[in-house]
């Protein structure tokens, strides 16, 4: 197995995690709160990792483009996560984290449209069966 799949599996893995301890954690507070307490924990956590996995000379390469992208899908994030965090105050893991990760389906079209990736019968296949799970779970009946 490529090493790549390897780390998609472990991201999908402690993402699962994630909504259910995050939900856990808000008991109490506000999602405003829970997402600022989480945040800075992966701001101290992302920056320890920095420092050891990134040379000094890496930041040598950074150019205008790298910020304006990195920019842009840091408040992508930003909003997701505020969004995400609301929706998993008021609603269930299940349903909040399945929703969100229909993510995939924006991230596809995006992919293909901005990054020219090829849409193949596979992918339309498979997030065609996303979508039906998507609408599947999300049914309130």
């Amino acid at each position: 197995m490529e090493r790549w799949v390897v780390y998609a599996f472990l991201s999908m893995f402690f993402a699962g995690f994630t909504a259910v301890i995050a939900k856990h954690g808000m008991v109490g507070i506000s999602s405003e709160l829970g997402l600022t307490v989480r945040t800075i924990f992966v701001f101290v956590f992302v920056v320890m990792f920095a420092l050891y996995a990134v040379t000094p000379s890496e930041f040598n390469g950074l150019r205008k483009d790298n910020y304006l992208w990195l920019g842009l899908s840091g408040v992508a994030t930003a909003l997701s996560w505020v969004f995400y965090y609301k929706a998993l105050k008021l609603g269930d893991v299940a349903t909040v984290a399945l929703i969100d990760k229909g993510s995939v389906l924006v991230a596809i079209f995006l992919a293909w449209l901005i990054l020219k990736e090829a849409i193949t019968l596979r992918v339309i296949i498979g997030a065609s069966m996303v979508f039906l799970g998507l609408l599947i779970i999300a049914k309130r009946s």
